[in-house]
C-alpha cells in the first residue's frame, strides 16, 4: 500500500516521533545527545518550529511541537540529515541512521495538548531508566526537567506549558508535577502514536456502533482529535494538494513554451533560462514572457525565476511586446 502524504500545515501541533533504523541505538554517549539537542536548538529559531515536549531515547525521539510558518518537513529534513552525518562519521559506521521516515501525527491542541506532553515527559519511566518521578526531575534528556527547573535551554516553550497550570510559576510547577504523577504508573497510550480516533474512540466497534446511530465519524490514522477536527484538517490537507497541482500544471506549461519557442528561434535553451543578452535571445525570451503573462495568467515574478532575469526585466519585454501589438 502507498504511504499516505504526511499532513504538514504551518501553526499546527505534531506528536513526532524517530526511530533508529531496525531499532538501533541512535545516540552513542552524551556528547551525541548534546550535539542533537544544539541542533534542535538552531533550527528552532531558524525554522520558527515551537518544542513543547521532548525526550531523547537510546533509540528513539519524541517531540510535541508547533510547527512553523513552513511546517515541519524542512526542521526535520535538516535536523536528521545533520545529525546523521555527523554520527557517521564519529563512529565510522555508513548507510541509514534512522528509519526511513520518521512518523507525525497531527493533534488537536484543547484535549491533547496537555496529555501528550505528560505521556512524552514519562518514557524514560516507562522505559524504567529512571525508578521514580524524582529520578524523572533529573533526568537530563527530557523536556520535563526543564519545566521543573532542574536544567535550561532557550528554545523549549517552558512558559506557554506551565500557563494552564497557573500564572505564578512556582505553583505552576508544583502543579504540572502533580499532573505527571498522576498517571506515573501508566502504560502505552496506543492512540497517542497512531491509529487517531479509531483507538481514542475504543476501536471499529464503537465506531460502527456511532456510525449506526446516524453519526458521521472523520478518522484518519494522521490526526489525534475529534471527526470535526479530522474533518477540517484534511479539507485543508486537500487545499494544499490542489495548490501543489497547480504548480506543477504551471511548471509543465512553462517548461514546454520555453521548449518551443528556443526551437522556432533557433536559440539554446539554456541560453535563455540563464538571462543570456544577445539580441536573438532577448527578442525569445520577449515572446515566451508575453505569452505566459498575457495568455497563460502567469505571475511574472515566477516567469523571470524561469527565463533568469529580474521581475521589472519581464514588465519591461511584455510591455514593449503590448506596444508592437498595438502598432499592428
Amino acid at each position: 500500500m502507498p504511504r499516505q502524504a504526511r499532513l504538514d500545515a504551518p501553526g499546527t501541533l505534531h506528536h513526532v516521533m524517530i526511530r533508529g533504523i531496525e531499532g538501533s541505538t541512535i545516540f552513542g554517549d552524551d556528547e551525541d545527545r548534546k550535539d542533537f539537542l544544539s541542533r534542535v536548538g538552531d533550527l528552532t529559531e531558524k525554522t520558527g518550529t515551537r518544542i513543547l515536549a521532548w525526550v531523547l531515547m537510546d533509540n528513539h525521539v519524541h517531540f510535541l511541537l508547533f510547527s512553523g510558518p513552513k511546517g515541519i518537513t524542512s526542521f526535520m529534513r535538516k535536523l536528521l540529515t545533520g545529525y546523521a552525518i555527523r554520527f557517521n562519521r564519529k563512529h565510522q559506521r555508513s548507510g541509514h541512521l534512522f528509519q526511513n521516515r520518521y512518523k507525525s501525527i497531527v493533534c488537536e491542541e484543547d484535549p491533547y495538548l496537555l496529555e501528550l506532553v505528560r505521556y512524552i515527559h514519562l518514557n524514560p519511566l516507562r522505559a524504567s531508566v529512571v525508578e521514580s518521578v524524582e529520578g524523572l526531575d533529573r533526568y537530563r534528556w527530557s523536556g520535563h526537567s526543564v519545566l521543573v527547573g532542574k536544567q535550561k535551554n532557550d528554545w523549549q516553550e517552558v512558559a506557554y506549558v506551565l500557563s494552564f497550570f497557573g500564572r505564578e510559576k512556582r505553583k505552576a510547577i508544583r502543579a504540572y508535577r502533580r499532573f505527571v504523577e498522576e498517571r506515573k504508573g501508566q502504560g502505552r497510550r496506543l492512540e497517542l502514536v497512531g491509529g487517531g480516533l479509531i483507538r481514542s474512540l475504543g476501536g471499529w466497534s464503537q465506531v460502527m456502533s456511532l456510525r449506526g446511530k446516524g453519526e458521521r465519524i472523520e478518522h484518519d490514522a494522521r490526526v489525534l482529535g475529534s471527526g470535526d477536527f479530522v474533518g477540517e484538517i484534511l479539507r485543508e490537507a486537500d487545499k494544499k494538494l490542489r495548490r501543489q497541482l497547480r504548480n506543477r500544471e504551471r511548471e509543465r506549461v512553462i517548461d514546454r513554451t520555453i521548449k518551443e519557442e528556443c526551437a522556432k528561434g533557433g536559440v539554446k535553451e539554456a541560453e535563455v533560462r540563464n538571462g543570456g543578452q544577445r539580441r536573438v535571445v532577448s527578442t525569445v525570451r520577449g515572446r515566451i514572457a508575453y505569452y505566459l503573462s498575457q495568455e497563460m495568467g502567469i505571475p511574472m515574478a515566477e516567469i523571470a525565476r524561469h527565463l533568469g532575469v529580474c521581475t521589472s526585466a519581464i514588465a519591461k519585454a511584455v510591455k514593449s511586446l503590448e506596444s508592437a501589438e498595438r502598432k499592428c
